[in-house]
């Protein structure tokens, strides 16, 4: 089908009111078979839009991983405030450049078959940019294909953007060996020295604040202040790396920032673009954040199977665990009935789910249990499509990556 995000958004917001929201969606597919995920379309629209109000007018690219539907990153790709996609392989990468003219690779690679099926291509190699942080990364490009033998390879810098704080050492995600600005700088006159590579771009993503809630509960206090101090840091930083490397360098793009930074990362002069794609269909990692309220646009309805007791809802399946430490965090949330619970000593399991709860006395074999997953794209791994809803109707489908035959990762 062809998404449309461009018509006028809904006055109202229906996931506020969860018993009318859930009962549309499950209206929509009642006549499926479970496991059914579906994505309402007016929920991605308010996200998507509301991703660019929070940009501030910076453009954002799309995030491929956290979406993993064609159809959803072409929708999003035709809106105003978006362009270009940040890819997170080599083969994806590929795949999406046969229609996407600006791929930025999330990622370092070392896949040989797809460095040589890059070298191969002077389009792909136009369209697709691949990320560095090392220069052993260049060494397995030359060894693929030489200098002499292949079109020139866009490459952009992924710098470290955690914060190495006084007394507490490493904040953040464990990525980029380069992180003061000298070190930058040398891995760029590096690159920039070396035949059949050219440096485009540089790359820092903030995982300690894009990808950390804030209004989560217990810790928030402590959580703000890392996130005060970091992005403080972090904003003097990224200026010198920058202005270090245009000495080096014409960079076509600085980018920075994910779905829970936006805000912050936009108000970075040096930055010229962002990065989202959680936001669009909203896993409920990213519901615990202060500056903005995602609507659950992405959800999979699980059947009832069973009743081993009489509060207790067992759901054929469940057990899509998000990537991760083994959290309660991790694992899907079942959100409609309402206040419904895994069980502590099973979880959401492999093939059945225990639900306990007032709500599940009154589901019966047969009934449907809605659940989010913790981390947007994700899901997409664990179905061939998504039924899309609008109101209560079902108004088409979408293939996912796994549903076009792809698993790249």
């Amino acid at each position: 089908m062809s998404l449309d995000l461009l018509s006028t958004p809904t006055a109202t917001k229906p996931w506020e009111n969860p018993a009318t929201y859930w009962g549309a969606m499950s209206h929509a597919v009642a006549d499926l078979s479970g496991p059914v995920a579906a994505v309402n379309a007016a929920a991605l629209r308010y996200n998507a839009l509301d991703l660019v109000v929070r940009a501030g007018g910076v453009p954002i690219r799309v995030a491929s991983k956290s979406v993993r539907v064609r159809e959803v990153l072409d929708a999003v790709l035709a809106l105003p405030g978006y362009h270009g996609i940040l890819a997170f392989t080599l083969p994806e990468a590929l795949w999406l450049a046969v229609t996407h003219d600006d791929i930025v690779l999330g990622y370092p690679t070392v896949d040989r078959a797809a460095i040589a099926a890059l070298a191969a291509s002077g389009h792909a190699a136009s369209r697709v940019t691949l990320m560095v942080d090392d220069l052993a990364q260049l060494d397995i490009v030359d060894a693929v294909a030489a200098p002499s033998t292949r079109p020139e390879i866009r490459v952009a810098i992924d710098a470290d953007a955690s914060w190495r704080a006084p007394g507490l050492g490493h904040i953040g995600v464990l990525r980029s060996p380069v992180h003061e600005a000298a070190e930058v700088a040398s891995l760029a006159r590096s690159i920039a020295a070396r035949p059949g590579f050219r440096l485009v771009g540089l790359m820092m993503y903030e995982a300690q604040i894009a990808g950390q809630g804030d209004a989560t509960g217990a810790g928030d206090a402590v959580v703000r202040w890392m996130q005060r101090r970091s992005g403080a840091e972090l904003l003097e930083r990224r200026a010198a790396i920058v202005a270090a490397l245009r000495d080096i360098a014409p960079l076509e793009f600085v980018n920075g920032g994910g779905t829970g930074s936006l805000e912050l990362t936009a108000s970075d002069q040096s930055v010229t673009e962002l990065t989202a794609g959680s936001g669009l269909l909203a896993g409920h990692l990213f519901d615990g954040y202060r500056a903005f309220d995602p609507a659950p646009a992405a959800a999979f309805a699980l059947e009832v199977v069973r009743k081993p007791q009489p509060d207790v809802a067992t759901v054929l399946g469940g057990g899509w665990i998000a990537s991760g430490p083994a959290l309660e965090s991790r694992q899907p949330r079942a959100v409609w009935p309402a206040e419904l619970r895994t069980a502590s000593r099973e979880g959401a399991g492999e093939v059945q789910t225990p639900l306990r709860g007032a709500a599940a006395r009154d589901l019966r074999p047969g009934d449907r249990v809605w659940f989010r997953h913790s981390k947007s794209g994700e899901l997409a791994e664990r179905v061939d499509r998504y039924h899309v809803v609008e109101g209560d109707a079902r108004v088409g489908e979408l293939a996912t990556y796994r549903g076009e035959g792809k698993a790249f990762l």
